[in-house]
């Protein structure tokens, strides 16, 4: 049997908004862009050389808006692995990304954990 998750929804407060960060700040690709009918798209987004990406969805209820930042409650949300961890590293912090620590080797790899736009906690990490 072979399985993988294609899509994880991700919640936003604005479509064009989260395109742009992700796009523009975490160097992901829009890999769809589709209209599903009034004020609804079909959006996703992939980090480079990924099977996965993240369905954004712009939250449209109060139920829906509470989530968006708050996927996880105060956990890591997302764990985005590199192949250079001080390459990406350095390039987010340029382009205004924060880290909640300073990066640190773990038995596992190098890992800092930072924070989208949204408020989401993600683990940066490049594995031993």
């Amino acid at each position: 049997m072979n399985q993988h998750l294609s899509a994880i929804t991700f919640f936003v407060d604005d479509y064009d908004t989260a395109i742009h960060y992700f796009t523009s700040v975490l160097n992901f690709t829009l890999t769809e862009d589709k209209s599903t009918g009034e004020n609804s798209r079909f959006v996703l987004v992939t980090p480079p050389q990924s099977a996965g990406s993240l369905l954004l969805a712009q939250a449209k209820n109060d139920n829906e808006k509470a989530l968006v930042g708050n996927q996880a409650a105060d956990k890591v949300f997302l764990i985005l692995n590199t192949d250079d961890f001080w390459r990406d590293f350095d390039e987010m912090k340029a382009k205004g990304v924060t880290f909640l620590e300073t990066p640190r080797k773990e038995a596992y790899g190098t890992v800092a954990i930072f924070k989208d736009k949204f408020g989401n906690k993600w683990d940066l990490i490049q594995t031993a």
